[in-house]
């Protein structure tokens, strides 16, 4: 066997097991998810001060720690402290993406008459100004990242060469289809009756900042920059979710 042949069969035994890998990845990723939401709709701590969302986020951690440790060989996960000139854009353009999901959700629950309809209950809707901020801020920021940033866009890192180009900048396939799934995860709260604007909406805010979020997670290899990127694009959501309760 000539070294060309040999040579072609690795590299098709390697891209073969990299296809198996990231098809596990994402498996892995939306089995996670799906057992968190179930586990998360059962299981009722009857504590007035913990959300319910407390256990779906909890499942999400734990179960994510797990696979990560688990797959680490392929995962290759790395959070430290960053420093904090390289925060700056990052957060503004987590800002920036927490602007336009508000005017997305705003202009999509308008559309779908979202806003005089009882039957559309936003998440955290029922929550004091601290259960928001601890459960929502930054704990729902964590864990969410730990799956979707520190699993999944990590497995998916032999997909990193392929993307399309946006404002100057690459946006690989990896970020994208874990920005995408990230979407997707977040209209599951939602039923059908709610319509497909809203449900549309509901996909395209997250996936906005999934597409931030993994930006800076692959740029730097540090799930914190994926967190504090989660954590300032959901901040008008939130502020806009304590006003709202505020005049319930």
């Amino acid at each position: 066997m000539c070294a060309d042949s040999r040579y072609g069969k690795h590299i098709k035994t390697r891209k073969m097991k990299d296809y198996k890998i990231l098809t596990i990845g994402i498996f892995v990723a939306i089995l996670i998810s799906y057992l968190a939401s179930t586990f998360g709709k059962l299981i009722n701590l009857n504590i007035d001060a913990i959300p319910t969302s407390f256990v779906l986020h909890s499942i999400m951690f734990l179960l994510s720690v797990m696979a990560i440790y688990i797959l680490q060989k392929y995962v290759n996960y790395s959070i430290k402290l960053p420093k904090f000139k390289t925060l700056l854009k990052p957060i503004g353009f987590g800002l920036l993406i927490s602007v336009l999901s508000s005017m997305i959700m705003i202009i999509t629950m308008i559309m779908s008459g979202g806003v005089n309809n009882p039957e559309i209950k936003m998440p955290a809707s029922n929550l004091s100004v601290l259960q928001i901020v601890i459960f929502v801020f930054f704990y729902a920021s964590i864990a969410e990242e730990m799956l979707f940033r520190g699993f999944l866009l990590n497995i998916l890192r032999p997909l990193k060469k392929k993307g399309i180009p946006v404002f100057k900048r690459k946006i690989s396939l990896a970020v994208i289809i874990s920005a995408f799934i990230f979407g997707l995860i977040h209209i599951l709260p939602f039923n059908s009756n709610n319509g497909i604007v809203f449900t549309i909406g509901m996909l395209i805010a997250p996936f906005l900042l999934g597409i931030v979020a993994g930006y800076y997670q692959e740029k730097f290899n540090n799930n914190a920059y994926a967190i504090i990127v989660h954590m300032a694009g959901n901040l008008m959501g939130i502020i806009g979710t304590l006003l709202m309760n505020a005049n319930s």
